[in-house]
């Protein structure tokens, strides 16, 4: 125990434990804690841990020379540890950049609606690292537009990227469709999201091309990163493809019978994202209680089903500054995810009015409402609340639903209060649009929700839902107030983190920028936490780090 009054510079070592003896060659070492900042800053080259007798305290020493104890110069320091240089691109599991070609353990999720964009993609590949576009919520027609364009610039390059394949409950025949446009596209990565079960969309995806190599292994060709929040989704993802879905899609002529045999050998997906309180979808799950009950499951099925190659458990939810990225790092995470701060950067898809809101935002500005896409299951979404009234209208329309059968039950006045402050229009307006929506896309609604008064209401409701997800990305100034912007808590902790440094102003908040502090100051923070395992005393400013213009 150290006394209140025992300062970092002068708390001594009872017991010292030497490896050999360090000498200095040009740099001499530090044996001042307020002066370790520049040695630990410096995580690329070889750290010594030093004892100095006559002061009795701990210090650092830089490149010099280490000597058995017996032959070391007088000047010599006894050596208590050295600890090897740390790159950011060694954070996490180093399969993980084996397998898909990158530099960086680190993933820009796909963000849906295009805002997880083409920019942002193929700028997060030009800086080593996997981008998945954000389709969900798209048309096909644009996605196959936004992958082509993604291709262009990468496919030559040879660089890593993927797109979202959203659980689609409501349009099932969608998921299909962009499965077929990825297997003609050869988009090799996908972001399964949003997936309460599994569908045979997403297990053609990952079975189609399993092949055995000359040796006999299991090789994929494409590769499922399966964003999941609860075990009972994990476990689906993490086992083999149930052959209750390979049979039918083998009779369909979608899979080979080959590629069935393999496909219940392997995982569905060796790469499972576990999602914690994050913006958009989510359970609000601490990432440190569902991160190891999700290691634990790995580790049971990997033994249950004997697989060759391990499967990899990445981190995402309320990772917003180094520290975060750290922490999920040490947990064991062998890749990280970020979502709601990378909406904030330059090449994001959302409106300069959508950034400069999120700019705002504060660690607690952020709510749970209705999602519009399962609003009739009562599923929940996560939407910044400062400057919008998107939050709490959503809840709004959700509970009048919930409260009555039809819209000819709901009251005059709250009625009228809807077209006034909601829609803006009359609901008979409003089922217009969605009615000429629906005939369009999926026609036999029109017939179910003209038979069915509550599921009508539910379709005029939902309208806000797709519209107020849509005027962010337009940048409609007029509609601000109900901009909904898929949001979590890690956002105000970025925001928080670089105030008063050269990325506080959203026009500097570069994807490039983001990232590559988010992982140096990552690998510095780890560093601090490996000197203080060896008892080295560190002030709590070497666990912090301020983001500064890079190019690595």
């Amino acid at each position: 125990m150290v006394s209140s009054d025992t300062t970092l510079d002068n708390l001594e070592v009872p017991t010292v434990n030497t490896i050999g003896h360090w000498a200095p060659a040009h740099t001499a070492p530090v044996f001042q804690a307020h002066r370790f900042g520049a040695t630990l800053a410096d995580v690329r080259r070889p750290v010594h841990l030093l004892f100095d007798p006559e002061r009795r305290c701990m210090g650092l020493g830089l490149d010099g020379a280490v000597y058995p104890s017996a032959s070391a110069p007088a000047s010599a320091y006894p050596l208590m540890g050295t600890i090897p240089p740390l790159y950011p691109e060694w954070l996490g599991d180093r399969s993980f950049q084996e397998t898909h070609g990158v530099r960086f353990a680190y993933i820009g999720g796909a963000m849906a609606r295009g805002i997880g964009s083409a920019k942002l993609v193929i700028e997060l590949a030009r800086c080593g690292m996997l981008g998945f576009f954000g389709a969900a919520g798209l048309p096909v027609e644009r996605v196959a537009r936004e992958v082509a364009t993604i291709k262009q610039a990468l496919d030559p390059l040879g660089l890593s990227y993927g797109a979202n394949l959203i659980h689609s409950p409501d349009e099932p025949g969608l998921e299909d469709q962009i499965v077929d446009l990825y297997l003609a596209q050869e988009v090799r990565r996908v972001s399964a999201s949003a997936f309460t079960n599994l569908t045979p969309s997403v297990v053609r995806y990952a079975a189609k091309g399993l092949v055995r190599d000359a040796t006999g292994r299991i090789q994929r060709r494409n590769h499922v990163f399966a964003k999941i929040s609860r075990p009972e989704i994990a476990r689906l993802f993490m086992s083999p493809a149930p052959e209750s879905l390979l049979t039918p899609l083998v009779q369909a002529g979608l899979l080979t019978t080959e590629e069935a045999e393999l496909a219940q050998q392997v995982p569905i997906a060796e790469d499972i994202t576990v999602e914690s309180d994050s913006g958009g979808h989510t359970d609000n799950r601490p990432l440190n209680a569902l991160f190891p009950t999700i290691l634990q499951l790995r580790s049971e099925l990997e033994a249950r089903h004997g697989y060759l190659r391990p499967i990899r458990v990445g981190a995402a939810g309320s990772l917003g500054t180094p520290n975060s990225i750290a922490a999920a790092y040490a947990l064991g995470a062998a890749f990280v995810l970020m979502g709601s701060v990378h909406q904030a950067a330059v090449e994001s898809g959302l409106s300069w009015e959508g950034k400069q809101l999120l700019a705002q935002a504060g660690l607690a500005d952020v709510m749970m409402t209705a999602a519009g896409d399962m609003f009739e299951m009562g599923v929940k979404v996560q939407v910044l609340k400062k400057g919008t009234m998107m939050g709490i209208r959503g809840n709004q329309l959700y509970d009048l639903y919930t409260r009555y059968d039809s819209l000819d039950e709901v009251p005059a006045p709250t009625r009228e209060r809807l077209e006034q402050t909601i829609f803006r229009m009359s609901l008979e307006e409003v089922w217009e649009q969605t009615r000429a929506y629906l005939a369009r896309r999926r026609p036999e609604e029109v017939e179910r929700a003209e038979k069915n008064p509550r599921h009508k209401m539910a379709r005029i409701f939902k309208w806000y839902f797709g519209m107020s997800s849509r005027w962010p990305l337009e940048g409609n100034h007029d509609r601000i107030l109900d901009y909904q912007i898929w949001c979590g808590p890690a956002m105000g902790a970025f925001n928080e983190w670089v105030k008063n440094s050269f990325l506080e102003p959203p026009e500097q908040r570069t994807i490039r920028q983001i990232a590559l502090n988010m992982m140096e100051g990552a690998a510095r923070i780890t560093r601090s936490h490996q000197l203080r395992t060896y008892g080295l005393p560190l002030p709590p400013s070497h666990f912090s780090y301020t983001p500064v213009p890079l190019d690595i």
